[in-house]
């Protein structure tokens, strides 16, 4: 997991500069949002290679006492305090310049998954980036066994997730006003996707 987490954080950096933003955004003001935090490890770990990115974790607000223990173990200075976000529901009102959010899509259903795209394009800044992480099917068909397997046993225990069409991914992506930046290859058969809103 560290050599994943070290190989995204290497593009970040090269994707963000690409990025539309205002000259006269500084290191303080450039905000990222993470959809779905999780346990929080990503927001305790990541952020200090972007110093100059402004980090907000989200999740289910039964998630936040987690992400909070994490978060003070790491003591990030540019982490803010989690926020309570429901991707169907309950959004803040700020935009952002980045989202980024890992091992999600694949959680929810379909519908949150494509509420989720919408929303957050909305929330983002002209040129800002929607980067997601994970596991991703092409031309209907899953990259690998284990992923085959994999979502076999999401489907189990929630018959409305499952891995995600890349294709889908893109069309919904383009009717929210994003265009694909990039589609890179990550570890464990998972893909780094970034989107970027057009101006």
């Amino acid at each position: 997991m560290l050599q994943r987490h070290l190989q995204l954080s290497g593009d970040l950096p090269a994707l963000s500069s690409q990025t539309s933003v205002n000259s006269t955004t500084s290191a303080n003001t450039y905000q990222l949002l993470e959809i779905g935090s999780g346990t929080g490890q990503h927001a305790a770990y990541l952020p200090q290679f972007f110093p100059h990115i402004h980090w907000q974790p989200s999740d289910v607000a039964e998630h936040l006492a987690g992400i909070r223990l994490w978060l003070a173990d790491a003591a990030q200075p540019n982490v803010a305090e989690p926020l309570a976000l429901d991707v169907r529901s309950h959004w803040p009102e700020q935009r952002f310049h980045a989202l980024f959010s890992a091992n999600t899509l694949h959680i929810m259903s379909q519908n949150s998954a494509a509420i989720c795209i919408a929303q957050g394009a909305a929330h983002l800044h002209d040129g800002g980036l929607f980067l997601l992480y994970g596991p991703f099917n092409y031309g209907g068909q899953f990259t690998s066994a284990s992923n085959a397997r994999f979502n076999d046993w999401l489907q189990a225990r929630d018959p409305a997730s499952g891995i995600r069409d890349f294709e889908w991914v893109e069309a919904h992506m383009q009717q929210a006003g994003l265009s694909l930046l990039a589609d890179h290859s990550m570890p464990a058969n998972n893909r780094l996707l970034a989107f970027q809103k057009r101006l």
